[in-house]
């Protein structure tokens, strides 16, 4: 503990005298700022113990049981969500009683959009909390600080670490993962299948015998049927050898990908999946007894628990390959323009990277710990089966070119579930549009992809390369667009060039909540987006 409270003092002490030789040596420093670098996921580096002269003189002390707050006047000032503001707020109180430096929890919607505007400018937080695959934007901008773990990078999950590296350096220190795993009712499935030719074995027997509807549960196009696709060897974009991703290499049309597809519609034919993938009814059935399989996330584990299933959680059956999901990883990242960079590395590694700190926050977010000494010793057995089903999970591509992708990636696949085209088609189709995005095409374009777009014109909805659907700008500045629609319920959001990269929701905030909308009889929506505060205004008449 003395030890501890001695390293955050001789970081205060330096920091001071930095300031002070900054005040008086007469000479401008210019904070040196991170260049912008090529985003990429890299293999976990070899972390180094980083070199530090030593002081010329440092008198001698008696080592100090507390460093006083108002004796250094340290703080921290860290942004959260209301997810995670409370149990940060909590651990203030405990950080600053052990080393004497205040730690200030700002609760902060729409961090990300918030952060990259208040950084530079000198008025944003010394650290903050964001998922892996925003940090890659941050990083490329110049936003983040370098993070080094030391000896405690082993004591984090390896994929977890990849997620928050960027060219081969880590920028942020992560605290919590989330991917799907593989569930099957117990009461039906004794023994869980290992590759996808048993699992057809096992639900076509049931469907036989009269005691399940379908084989299996489809809950989605995209993310949620991404282990099937992998293990058929598919993938969304490649990486070089040094594990940096590739928006060149886009697999969508890949032999892996097509054959998965193929996979799909050959089991819609067959009786075996439900030709509709929403997830709520994919749940239901599973919940009910209805199928036996279902591809889920931790975040659907308190209703699974609830409908009174008999369960049990495993990795996903493999076919061409093991197949494995996409991950997530939540992380805490560090300002490159904070004046207390030293201050807040230490804060992360010294004092939140320890088996106390990572359980509170393990029990405060329902999610697998990335800290391994939490993970291993978790007490739900849901969580650390989740962890294991995501040991070789894929994070998420933290690249620009990811949010052009999910549009025509569901549109091949339902596609190819309604047979109206086959899957090397549909997926041929579906990489081409992807790529013409990608290129920039539709630059420019400000759309209002939703549910009523296929009873506008579009070839189906939730499109936001959608040309029917796409605003246009007045004098004013404002992006208008008047549309025929029948009566009905529908929502929607605003996206920009044609992809989900930039999207805006309710009250302009990024990636936030659908708009709703609804017309009692046949009638007319009028659109109108304002690019100053990204607010959408909707009209029915």
């Amino acid at each position: 503990m003395k030890n501890k409270n001695v390293y955050l003092l001789l970081i205060v002490m330096l920091m001071g005298a930095l300031v002070l030789v900054a005040c008086g040596g007469g000479e401008t420093n210019e904070p040196v700022v991170n260049q912008p670098v090529e985003e990429s996921v890299a293999e976990e580096p070899a972390v180094e113990e980083p070199a530090m002269e030593e002081p010329t003189a440092v008198p001698a002390m008696e080592e100090p049981t507390a460093v006083p707050a108002e004796t250094t006047g340290a703080s921290l000032v860290i942004w959260a969500d209301d997810t995670r503001s409370a149990i940060l707020n909590e651990l203030a109180a405990d950080f600053e009683a052990e080393y004497g430096v205040k730690l200030i929890v700002e609760e902060v919607a729409n961090i990300r959009d918030q952060f990259t505007i208040a950084a530079p400018a000198g008025e944003g937080p010394d650290i903050t909390l964001v998922p892996h695959d925003q940090a890659g934007s941050m990083v490329a901008s110049g936003l983040l600080a370098p993070l080094d773990l030391g000896a405690k990078a082993s004591l984090f999950v390896p994929k977890s670490i990849e997620g928050f590296t960027f060219d081969g350096e880590l920028y942020g220190m992560p605290f919590s993962t989330e991917n799907l795993g593989f569930f099957y009712n117990t009461e039906l499935v004794p023994e869980p299948p290992t590759t996808w030719e048993e699992l057809y074995e096992i639900g076509k027997a049931l469907q036989e015998e009269g005691k399940v509807t379908y084989g299996l549960s489809v809950s989605g196009t995209t993310y949620d049927i991404y282990p099937l696709d992998t293990a058929f060897g598919g993938y969304i974009f490649g990486q070089d050898a040094d594990g940096n991703w590739n928006p060149q290499d886009l697999g969508v049309d890949n032999e892996g990908m097509i054959a998965a597809t193929q996979w799909l519609q050959d089991m819609v034919n067959e009786g075996f999946i439900s030709d509709s993938t929403d997830w709520d009814t994919a749940h239901v059935l599973f919940e009910t007894g209805e199928t036996p399989f279902i591809m889920a996330g931790p975040w659907a584990l308190d209703r699974i628990r609830a409908a009174g299933v008999p369960y049990a959680i495993t990795n996903f059956p493999s076919a061409a390959q093991e197949g494995y999901p996409f991950a997530g990883v939540q992380g805490f990242i560090i300002n490159a323009f904070s004046d207390n960079v030293l201050l807040a590395q230490a804060f992360l590694t010294e004092f939140v990277a320890t088996d106390e700190v990572m359980a509170r926050l393990y029990q405060a977010t329902n999610r697998p710990s990335a800290y391994i000494p939490v993970l291993e010793a978790t007490a739900d057995e849901d969580l650390q089966a989740l962890g294991e089903a995501g040991a070789n999970a894929s994070p998420m591509p933290a690249i620009p070119e990811m949010g052009s992708v999910w549009g025509s990636w569901n549109d091949g696949v339902v596609l190819t579930m309604q047979n109206q085209q086959t899957a090397e088609e549909a997926m041929s189709t579906a990489a081409t549009q992807i790529r013409t995005i990608i290129g920039g095409a539709f630059s420019g374009m400000v759309n209002v992809p939703g549910s009523w777009q296929a009873a506008a014109g579009c070839p189906g909805d939730w499109q936001p390369d959608c040309a029917t659907t796409a605003l246009t700008e007045g004098a004013d500045g404002l992006f208008t667009g008047v549309f025929d629609l029948p009566a009905g319920d529908y929502e929607a959001k605003v996206a920009l060039d044609g992809s989900w990269t930039v999207n805006y929701g309710v009250d302009g905030v990024a990636d936030g909540d659908n708009y709703t909308f609804s017309l009692t009889a046949d009638g007319s929506v009028t659109f109108t987006y304002d690019p100053a505060t990204n607010i959408l205004t909707i009209e029915v008449k």
